[in-house]
């Protein structure tokens, strides 16, 4: 890239590859592709900093970009992690059907100059860090699971063998949440949203984990962004004379799964949701809907309590 070249505010779009970055200039049209390596990553950024840049926007891959989106970051470079989905939509929508690494990361930059999706906190290393121990320790439980259901329906002479590797994911399950708590442990201001939002009936460790690392914004937001981000907040579906149902869409399905799973203990054993929970059903909510209804309450009472540095009360909710 020369330097030379005249200063225009840049949108720029990276397609990111196993071994590759394909990365698209807009307006400029120029194209460059680069090994997807820290080497490589760590001087081309050195040269995207001597530009005027609106934004650099990529797809997330299942973890293929992590190293660009670190060394943006820590250079200071506006970059922004989107859904794949919303950026195929876009293409549909401009008539782009052709699919080749060059035609996507034009793409990904004419969507982050039309588009102009918003900016995100990037997760530090600790965060990201802790998300992948919570993505191992959830994958652990899993295979936990799996090993306990064969141990109902597997004879018994193979039981010894399921047993066996059920001590060690057992193990293995152990090992990673006291990894979890040493790095939530190096971090001053997370001990102390821990305490507050473990102060909450049926709030355990793994909600507050995914908490810290999945949703940074909990306490700098309003009560209608925060359900919005993780997806709890309905959405209308209205035209004409239609009345549609409103249903939950977008936000962030790993919080709101952990979420989901955290209430349905909360339920049991916190007495402002169990009422809210059963006052909802006696409207004749179903199960399921009463039950996003108490998360959209639980994330509205939590985002206040860690705005305000408050410890659970139940006249709060």
């Amino acid at each position: 890239m020369n330097t030379t070249e005249i200063q225009t505010s840049l949108n720029i779009g990276v397609d990111v590859g196993k071994a590759n970055l394909d990365i698209a200039l807009h307006p400029s049209g120029q194209f460059y592709s680069i090994p997807n390596s820290e080497a490589h990553i760590h001087r081309f950024v050195k040269i995207l900093k001597n530009y005027d840049i609106e934004r650099i926007v990529v797809e997330a891959t299942g973890r293929h970009e992590h190293a660009l989106v670190q060394a943006c970051n820590q250079a200071g470079l506006p970059i922004i992690v989107v859904n794949p989905t919303s950026v195929r939509r876009y293409a549909q929508a401009i008539g782009v059907l052709a699919k080749t690494d060059r035609i996507d990361a034009q793409v990904i930059a004419k969507y982050a100059a039309t588009l102009k999706p918003e900016f995100r906190p990037i997760p530090d290393k600790t965060s990201q860090k802790i998300r992948d121990l919570l993505a191992r320790r959830a994958q652990l439980l899993e295979m936990s699971t799996m090993e306990k259901n064969r141990l109902q329906i597997m004879p018994k002479p193979l039981h010894r063998s399921i047993k066996s590797l059920l001590k060690m994911l057992q193990s293995q399950i152990e090992t990673i949440t006291r990894q979890i708590e040493q790095e939530v442990a190096k971090v001053d201001h997370w001990r102390t949203k821990m305490d507050i939002m473990t102060s909450v009936p049926g709030v355990g460790k793994v909600l507050a984990y995914t908490f810290l690392s999945e949703l940074p914004e909990l306490g700098s937001l309003n009560r209608k962004e925060i359900a919005a981000l993780v997806g709890v907040a309905p959405i209308n579906r209205d035209s004409g004379k239609l009345n549609g149902k409103r249903r939950i869409r977008g936000g962030r399905p790993r919080v709101r799964t952990v979420m989901f799973m955290a209430m349905l203990s909360s339920i049991q054993c916190n007495p402002v949701f169990k009422r809210f929970y059963e006052r909802l059903k006696a409207q004749g909510k179903i199960p399921k809907v009463a039950v996003v209804a108490c998360m959209r309450k639980m994330i509205v009472v939590l985002n206040t309590m860690v705005k305000n540095q408050e410890s659970w009360r139940e006249n709060m909710a």
